[in-house]
């Protein structure tokens, strides 16, 4: 076994409960005398329904295919989602530090104005990223552009490191955020492209699971060591990012075919899905999406014109609206000063370590929740619940603000911020994430993923900056209030506007936004009607992937 196939193992290893049984159940089958049976079963398809229902009649003979195997598919996916965990950093990084830079013995001595361009001009630098970075993969690729942007990543934690003015800090901090509009831009493209729909929600989830990482990496370890330590600890993320993502991350099967090289996108379904798996009807099923998309350009006139596009884009841009003004960035940002001022029993950094376990636990529950019991209602629940949470949390600033004697319920402001958190990463942490890889057509994708990722930027910062302003003019109490008014709208939103994706292929999704109505009987298609019919009766509930 090769370096490479260690680390697929490993990873897979880690990645689903499910995996792991089958590499537990082939690791104990090896004591028996025919070893490749128990081998080949612990790498085959951990998918419940993947005997029921494995079959799928493209072509006859030659096109019939079973889903594939899982085991490179999550390699290749938590390879990439170390972008998001560097991004994870870069978002946790203020909690520490503002309250060292705010402190008397500070190095780079700043002012609470100061801080709070600190930490929003990360919204600004999004903007200057996402729109690059999304054409950047249509032209050169998603694997080369989401590799390159440990680059920039890696600048700006030198910046920081041996910043000397707040100046320096507001540049490096604007680097930071284009890297991270550009991977949120590229990296839930990448994965919605590999992943087979069986687990595409899952792998998609694995976003914002390795974000919470890394802001508990930072929550971990950031009250212990210098400024200094800190900057390097970080700055070593995106050097491993950009080594795992050139080794083992494939280029998608859909770029490759878009860019004519056919050969290539072959050798990446074989890669992704297995050497027993019949790539013929998966090629079909792309091939045709592109023929179909070769009138199509991704002009902006084309976004608008487009009733598909028009109504991912109002879904996608109002779920990351609404995850901004939950105020969720706020507290991660601020999170030491908010305990600081709840004056808990708990001190403040432990408290926001607390905050970063919880939110790693349910972020991770979300990925394996994701394609069981589906996007809109983890959505409905996480936003209600965080409604009713910021509400609670609100009334106790508000009493203590007023003079009330709330000593006694110092531990609400933990309670509220742990079950606000835990809700947030089971719903509406991870999904809009994995709702903006499913719902564009690739044609559009990068240009709309992009101009989507810059209005939710701007966004991001009129929030964060305005935390400042809304303390200063109404204290934490009504601030918070507003928040959850805020949380209140965004499930309405969810409730009327946002579409179920569960366990429907990219194609599907596509024509459901476009109005086209399945066919239900065989004289709505007489000509192809039995092989819709044998497809039909086929893969039931759990479909497969159309990666288009």
């Amino acid at each position: 076994m090769t370096s490479w196939d260690s680390y697929l193992a490993v990873a897979t290893f880690l990645s689903s409960p499910e995996e792991f049984m089958g590499w537990f159940v082939g690791f104990v089958s090896l004591f028996s005398t025919n070893l490749l049976r128990p081998l080949r079963l612990a790498l085959t398809s951990s998918n419940k329904n993947a005997t029921k229902n494995s079959m799928l009649s493209v072509n006859g003979p030659k096109g019939t295919r079973r889903e594939g195997k899982k085991f490179r598919q999550y390699a290749a996916a938590l390879s990439t989602t170390i972008g998001p965990f560097a991004v994870g950093t870069v978002l946790a990084w203020t909690s520490p530090v503002l309250p060292m830079l705010q402190s008397e013995n500070s190095r780079i001595p700043i002012t609470a104005d100061e801080g709070s361009w600190v930490g929003s001009l990360i919204a600004i630098g999004a903007i200057i990223g996402s729109i690059p970075a999304g054409k950047g993969a249509d032209i050169f690729g998603r694997k080369p552009t989401i590799a390159a942007l440990a680059v920039p990543f890696i600048i700006s934690w030198a910046m920081i490191y041996f910043a000397t003015t707040v100046w320096e800090l507001y540049v490096a901090r604007l680097i930071a955020g284009a890297v991270i509009g550009g991977v949120t831009a590229t990296v839930p493209m990448y994965i919605g492209e590999i992943a087979e729909s069986s687990i595409r929600g899952e792998l998609g989830s694995y976003i914002q699971v390795k974000v919470t990482l890394g802001i508990l990496y930072v929550y971990a370890i950031g009250p212990f060591v210098s400024y200094e330590g800190l900057a390097i600890l970080c700055g070593i993320i995106p050097v491993i990012m950009f080594v795992l993502v050139l080794l083992v991350a494939p280029e998608t099967p859909t770029y490759l075919l878009r860019a004519g090289r056919r050969r290539e996108a072959e050798h990446s379904l074989v890669l992704l899905r297995g050497h027993e798996y019949d790539i013929a009807g998966e090629l079909e099923e792309l091939q045709q999406q592109l023929e179909e998309e070769q009138n199509r350009s991704s002009k902006f006139k084309d976004l608008i014109s487009s009733r598909a596009t028009v109504r991912a884009s109002i879904a996608v841009m109002g779920l990351l609206s609404f995850l901004s003004f939950s105020g969720i960035n706020v507290l991660i940002f601020y999170a030491e000063s908010i305990f600081k001022s709840s004056s808990s029993s708990i001190s403040p950094q432990v408290s926001s370590i607390i905050i970063g376990v919880l939110q790693v636990k349910f972020t991770f529950a979300s990925a394996l929740l994701v394609d069981k019991a589906g996007r809109r209602v983890l959505l409905l629940i996480s936003d209600s619940v965080m409604a009713v949470c910021l509400g609670c949390l609100g009334y106790f600033f508000w009493q203590s603000e007023h003079g009330v004697d709330v000593s006694a319920f110092s531990l609400i402001p933990l309670i509220s911020l742990g079950v606000y958190i835990s809700t947030f990463s089971l719903g509406f942490g991870p999904i809009p994430g994995v709702m903006m890889g499913e719902l564009f057509s690739p044609d559009v994708k990068g240009l709309a993923l992009g101009i989507v990722c810059v209005i939710a930027s701007l966004l991001e910062f009129v929030v964060v900056k305005m935390y400042q302003n809304l303390l200063d003019w109404f204290d934490h109490g009504i601030t918070f209030w507003i928040f959850a008014g805020f949380c209140v709208l965004g499930t309405v939103f969810v409730w009327f506007l946002v579409p179920e994706t569960k366990n429907k292929t990219l194609q599907e999704i596509q024509n459901e936004l476009s109005g086209k109505k399945k066919s239900n009987n065989r004289k709505d298609n007489p000509k192809g009607s039995k092989k819709h019919h044998m497809m039909d009766s086929l893969t039931g509930d759990q479909t497969h992937a159309a990666i288009v």
